[in-house]
């Protein structure tokens, strides 16, 4: 089986860059109608533009909206599902992406810091989570993402507080499984591992070696079994398989997309 999303209806947080971008690109090619929600305007517009261009390249169907929002705020939450609603009719598909990554020691973590991260992190994918959940019951079909970290299941030192905002993602992840699978509403997590993303960019340039971004990937890959980074398409891929029909006997897991660089826990 294909993994198809026609005429599926999909929210994506964190899709206006990266990893989120290229989940939009994704299902919009596979016939979903797709929602990218992130806060700067001028970088939404330009990522939809994009999303729309690579997709009518494609022959894809769909249509792609683009919600300027910050979801740390409850209110914001409630206004992007209720204006994809009235866009689309309804959501099929939640991918809760939206999230920075945040290494620092954990004494130097403030109660503000901790609290920032979790609102973006975990409570933005409570609250969307809460909201799509009633409808999806209703339709008796539902897909719920929730794109983590390799380290939820294996932090590190200098984890905090994305390891620990992470693994209450996993927790949250098995809960709603575990609650809403005899409803036909699956729930799984995508765990980032050393995937190409904007965030790596930025430690490239802050590299003082001079290294082109080419050679500061490979640099980087050392020690990597599979001898690369990965591709937000790669990603993708995963993402789009659980959010179809494709992925259907598959639910609560927290699938590690790192090339097979961690350890198995």
């Amino acid at each position: 089986m294909q993994a198809r999303l026609d005429g599926r209806n999909a929210i994506i947080t964190g899709g206006s860059a990266g990893i989120g971008k290229a989940i939009a690109k994704n299902f919009l090619k596979s016939g979903a109608n797709v929602a990218i929600v992130a806060r700067r305007v001028a970088v939404l517009d330009a990522a939809k533009a994009e999303i729309e261009a690579e997709g009518q390249k494609a022959g894809a169907t769909g249509r792609v909206i683009a919600l300027s929002a910050d979801i740390r705020h409850d209110n914001n939450c409630q206004n992007v599902v209720a204006e994809v609603v009235s866009a689309f009719g309804h959501v099929d598909v939640l991918v809760n992406n939206a999230g920075t990554s945040q290494r620092t020691d954990f004494l130097e973590v403030s109660d503000a810091l901790w609290q920032d991260d979790l609102n973006l992190k975990l409570f933005s994918a409570i609250r969307l989570s809460r909201l799509v959940i009633p409808g999806m019951r209703d339709r008796k079909w539902g897909r719920i993402i929730n794109v983590l970290n390799i380290g939820a299941k294996a932090p590190n030192a200098l984890g905090a507080p994305t390891a620990v905002s992470r693994a209450a993602g996993m927790a949250l992840t098995k809960v709603l499984a575990n609650e809403n699978a005899s409803h036909n509403i699956l729930v799984n997590g995508l765990l980032v591992g050393r995937i190409r993303s904007d965030q790596w960019e930025k430690r490239h340039a802050a590299d003082p070696r001079g290294l082109s971004l080419e050679e500061w990937y490979a640099d980087a890959a050392e020690g990597l079994n599979i001898g690369r980074f990965g591709t937000a398409e790669e990603f993708a891929n995963m993402a789009t398989f659980l959010a179809s029909d494709a992925g259907s006997y598959i639910n609560g897991t927290a699938i590690n997309v790192d090339g097979g660089s961690s350890p198995v826990v």
